[in-house]
């Protein structure tokens, strides 16, 4: 702001500065250096004698305003202020945009200045800080059709060949619940009493209300992001916002109720349940092998001392092979003849040689 000034000849200039106000009811103005939202902004470039010229740096809208400049001599009558003072307007970029977006609208962003553009103004615009396309733009419009939810951001616009970007405006696409699914927490083997808990997500904007149902039955069992599930049965979840809804798929949980206390409890989506089933046999089927490893062990660890034997006698019959197994007790108070006088054990008693 260029500014020159002159006083009376006898008066000595004891103090200059730039204020904001005129003097009201003899209250001196406050200074504008000592004010900490100009100090580090304002520079006086004037004198003590005839220049008062003054720079204002990084200027904003805030600054559009009056601005007067005022001197105080050495005489009590020697206090001045420029009238009518420095009138100082901002012009800027601004971005007009709609105030709710919802996904599949079109929205047109506008770009408009406070100061008089040429013909020849191209606009850029920005989303994110990030120059949207490398065209420039003669229209001061930004039309986004069927916007979708990525089209979300801060957005911003330029004039070509000036280094000043507008403010940025939050561009918030709402949408219905999208991508709804029920995940299943906990351990598959729980104490009675306890419970399997269900945890529904889901995608949208606003957040969606969860609702959770049974299937077959019209109301409610529960509501929001996760539910206990106590029974056996096939549940899902709803989720909705003022856009619209969306259930889940339904998940299926199987109470087991088992010896004692212990409750087996089988929760998976109907697609993995044959995975489940197999899993089941291939666990019955090792259950048995190892029961039968653990019986013919047991036959061989028996005592010998009770006298219980078993022998293995082959025998040619119509050109067939078979085995018999035969089990002998010893017979009381009878001697027991050592095995070389037996050739083989056979159904039938035989005398020894």
């Amino acid at each position: 702001m260029n500014c020159t000034y002159t006083y009376p000849t006898g008066y000595q200039i004891m103090r200059v500065f730039w204020s904001k106000t005129k003097v009201i009811n003899n209250v001196e103005p406050p200074d504008l250096s000592e004010d900490p939202e100009y100090s580090q902004r304002l520079q006086y470039l004037g004198d003590k004698q005839q220049i008062c010229t003054m720079r204002l740096s990084h200027v904003t809208l805030k600054d559009s305003h009056m601005y007067y400049f005022r001197f105080i001599t050495d005489k009590l009558d020697g206090k001045w202020t420029g009238d009518p003072g420095v009138n100082l307007t901002v012009s800027d970029l601004q971005v007009e945009s709609p105030e709710r977006v919802t996904e599949g609208d079109s929205v047109r962003l506008t770009c408009k200045s406070s100061c008089t553009l040429t013909d020849r103004a191209t606009f850029i615009w920005y989303r994110n800080s990030q120059p949207l396309t490398e065209r420039r733009d003669r229209n001061n419009e930004l039309l986004l059709q069927s916007v979708r939810r990525e089209d979300a951001g801060r957005y911003s616009c330029a004039v070509h060949g000036h280094n000043h970007i507008s403010p940025a405006v939050q561009i918030n696409v709402t949408y219905p619940p999208r991508n709804v699914s029920v995940l299943i927490t906990g351990s598959g083997e729980i104490v009675s009493g306890d419970s399997v808990t269900l945890i529904c997500s889901s995608d949208s904007n606003p957040p969606a209300e969860i609702n959770w149902f049974k299937e077959n039955e019209s109301s409610a069992v529960g509501s929001g992001q996760s539910f206990s599930a106590l029974q056996s049965g096939r549940f899902y979840c709803q989720a909705h916002n003022q856009h619209g809804s969306q259930r889940s798929d339904a998940v299926t949980v199987t109470v087991h109720h088992g010896a004692g206390r212990n409750v087996i409890v089988i929760a998976a989506t109907s697609g993995g349940l044959f995975i489940i089933i197999i899993i089941i046999i291939i666990f019955i089927i090792k259950k048995k092998i190892i029961n039968r490893r653990s019986a013919i062990h047991e036959c061989e660890n028996d005592d010998p001392k009770t006298g219980t034997y078993a022998a293995l006698d082959l025998k040619s019959r119509s050109s067939d092979l078979y085995d018999t197994l035969t089990t002998v007790h010893p017979r009381p108070d009878v001697h027991q003849p050592d095995s070389s006088e037996y050739e083989n054990l056979s159904p039938h008693s035989r005398t020894p040689r």
